[in-house]
């Protein structure tokens, strides 16, 4: 279990739940996307094609162009007493310490992303995202958005604990620090000039090293901060194998197709997230590099 009891909040949270929704769009930022996988599933089984609901929700990291959607200004406020916004809350602090201190190390400063707590539904700059795309992270705000609810599918999927939850904040987080060092949006250009099998293999390098930040983040809160206990990494890498494409198409009935991949195998993201973990070093983690892809420099 995570020791974020009487640990330090973070003052980014924006918890907007129970709120009414305006505007509409569509989602385009990066998520995992496992409730969105489980609808994928249901049309399975009513003879539906689920393979292009799943290349939609499962796009990663900025994946596509951002879409304004009308909304008022988020600023931080309130925070729910409730146990998982308190623990959203913790854990988004320690990333916030983790990431500081390395910028700081690199010589530049971490400018530290917001958490947007939402029911249903909540635009964003990136579209409107839903309780059915799964947490993501949005380039165009800075921010990470969240329906709690995620979490009950998590553990449907075989993914259950308090840091199989923090891990997709850390995945989250991942992202964040690949917007803000110009990495997704080589990528994008990158994959603008190529087909979609190959757009897609250069999406799952982006999510692999996002896997490999969280285990990053997670090596520095178990080693600096008594942030973890036991059993916490073994969630952390339950989680990331429960939602391996792989896995994902087998449960939804499907024949593992890799050419559509666009988050990597149960074995790779576990494999990942544990290179950022045994190390702690964020130079471990150039998926590009070790797939032999040159990503070019901001």
């Amino acid at each position: 279990m995570v020791n974020w009891r009487g640990r330090k909040r973070s003052g980014n949270v924006i918890d907007v739940r129970g709120q009414r929704s305006p505007g509409r769009g569509v989602k385009v930022g990066g998520g995992i996307g496992t409730v969105g996988i489980i609808i994928a599933i249901v049309m399975f089984l009513m003879g539906a094609d689920p393979m292009q609901i799943l290349s939609l929700l499962m796009g990663g990291g900025g994946g596509g162009p951002v879409v304004q959607v009308p909304s008022g200004p988020q600023t931080p406020g309130k925070v729910g007493d409730d146990e998982g916004a308190q623990f959203m809350s913790a854990v988004l602090a320690d990333t916030e310490e983790t990431w500081g201190r390395l910028f700081r190390e690199a010589g530049s400063r971490y400018p530290e992303p917001k958490l947007v707590l939402f029911t249903g539904s909540t635009p964003s700059a990136c579209g409107m995202g839903s309780a059915a795309t799964g947490p993501f992270y949005c380039p165009g705000d800075q921010q990470l958005y969240l329906d709690l609810s995620f979490f009950r599918q998590l553990q449907q999927m075989g993914a259950p604990g308090d840091f199989a939850q923090a891990y997709v904040i850390g995945h989250e987080v991942g992202h964040h620090v690949q917007n803000v060092t110009g990495t997704i949006g080589r990528a994008q250009q990158l994959k603008n000039r190529m087909s979609q099998t190959d757009a897609n293999a250069v999406q799952v390098l982006v999510e692999l090293q996002a896997d490999c930040y969280a285990g990053v983040w997670a090596h520095h809160a178990e080693n600096r901060r008594d942030f973890l206990e036991r059993g916490d990494i073994e969630e952390g890498l339950q989680a990331a194998s429960a939602i391996g494409d792989d896995t994902l198409q087998r449960k939804a009935g499907r024949q593992v197709q890799p050419e559509s991949f666009t988050h990597g195998t149960s074995e790779q993201r576990m494999r990942w997230f544990r290179t950022g973990f045994d190390s702690g070093d964020v130079g471990r983690c150039d998926t590009f590099a070790a797939a032999g892809v040159n990503l070019g420099r901001g």
